[in-house]
């Protein structure tokens, strides 16, 4: 079963030819290499492109082991290009599995070569068009960027969002929704058919994947029970304000761990570069300045996260707001959480400040918009708890709560649009 990837399709036909090494990064087993081995080789076939002119090699295949050595690496790909009139395009997957090599041409001692030098030596070739793709462990993407000195351009692939599993889901939305809410949107998920074979899948990915991978990229050797538990607590608490003080002290609550805050933070560091959570910054909409420690935190596949708990905490006030964070992500948002501060008086008279919140505002270039997740509102009280931050904000910019109910999208009399969270996920049209 093929299903479509269009917004990353896009990227990729966008930056064509574009002169930059295009590195597509992204959590193992989200489906990178089928983006651009499968997909991308589809576009570019239909777009009057021959086979022979597009090189694809995975280095992860036994049978390419002698191009895990960067000479031959670099030997193989400019024999394959016979032309210097036409536009070869090179695709090279698990780039991570070639060895650094001492320079033949240089003293012992010398720097290593390494498939970055082997990638800008092939960029220097006009008709080269160069894609690649890592595992974590050895290539997260702020390292590799940073060595390729400005000259490459990055792709952030996601599991499936919403919209890309429905597509390829057999049963209707709402049996897809319960099914994704579950096991959230890692492509092999789907032909997974039992809850056992879904469960054991993603703790496999967990146990002999992520977590190898971040062992073995920060050389850790003795502190995974930590990081384990780390993983649990962020696990328990996705939604939710937290700082690595917070998390210290839980640890010493409830593991009787002492460690510090600082471990902590490097820790929460670590599975962010692993592209396993991401961090929601708090973002003073009034002040237009960000403000420090809590932040929230969001698992990049909620499946990993349920997994991780033995689907123990299913509850789907906090999942679905984790599926929004991740969906507006997907489209391109940079998400922070909103605070609003605002002045009242009580009873007696005394000013009092205070702070409400809105669960995501998301930027893209010059468009904002202001999102609450809201699950239910079974009455009047609720609606106004949920709109209450949003009717303190006074720009013009759309504001939106998002409900679980498949309702029609309607206005209040503030101008809030009130919308379901199938409508949402599914047909972006109705509040972009």
């Amino acid at each position: 079963m093929i299903i479509d990837r269009p917004i990353y399709l896009k990227k990729l036909i966008d930056k064509r030819e574009n002169g930059l090494i295009k590195v597509i990064t992204g959590i193992r087993r989200c489906g990178k290499s089928f983006l651009f081995t499968k997909l991308y080789h589809s576009y570019l076939n239909s777009d009057g492109v021959d086979d022979k002119y597009i090189i694809e090699l995975s280095l992860d295949d036994l049978k390419n082991s002698k191009y895990r050595n960067p000479y031959e690496l670099d030997k193989y790909i400019r024999k394959k290009i016979t032309s210097s009139k036409k536009i070869y395009y090179v695709f090279i997957d698990e780039i991570q599995n070639v060895e650094a090599v001492s320079n033949k041409y240089l003293p012992e001692g010398s720097p290593k070569i390494t498939f970055v030098d082997v990638l800008l030596g092939l960029m220097k070739q006009s008709n080269i068009d160069l894609y690649v793709s890592g595992s974590n462990s050895k290539m997260l993407s702020t390292d590799i960027l940073t060595e390729f000195r400005g000259r490459s351009d990055e792709i952030r692939v996601y599991p499936f969002c919403f919209s890309e599993y429905v597509s390829g889901y057999k049963g209707n939305k709402l049996e897809a929704w319960n099914s994704y809410y579950l096991y959230g949107g890692m492509p092999l998920i789907m032909s997974r058919k039992s809850h056992d074979e879904k469960s054991l899948y993603l703790k496999n990915l967990f146990n002999h994947t992520y977590m190898r991978d971040v062992l073995e990229h920060n050389k850790i050797k003795n502190n995974r029970d930590i990081l384990e538990n780390l993983l649990d607590i962020i696990s328990s608490s996705i939604g939710s304000l937290t700082n690595p003080n917070k998390i210290a002290n839980t640890f010493m609550s409830e593991k009787k761990i002492a460690i510090n805050s600082s471990t902590i933070s490097m820790y929460l560091e670590y599975f962010i570069g692993a592209f396993l959570i991401n961090s929601a910054k708090r973002y003073d909409v009034k002040r237009r300045k960000y403000i420090g420690s809590p932040q929230k935190y969001y698992f990049t596949d909620i499946g990993l996260r349920n997994a991780r708990l033995n689907f123990r905490q299913n509850e789907e006030n906090h999942i679905m707001e984790n599926i929004i964070y991740n969906d507006l992500i997907v489209k391109g948002f940079d998400v922070d959480v909103g605070v609003v501060e605002y002045n009242f008086k009580d009873e007696n008279g005394k000013k009092i400040r205070s702070n409400l919140e809105i669960d995501f505002v998301a930027n893209k270039g010059n468009q904002r918009i202001y999102v609450q997740s809201a699950f239910s509102i079974p009455d009047e009280i609720k609606r106004e708890q949920e709109i209450s931050s949003l009717r303190r904000v006074k720009d013009s910019f759309k504001k939106i709560v998002v409900v679980k109910d498949n309702i029609i999208p309607w206005y209040d009399a503030n101008g809030i649009l009130f919308i379901g969270i199938d409508n949402f996920l599914l047909n972006s049209n109705s509040w972009l």
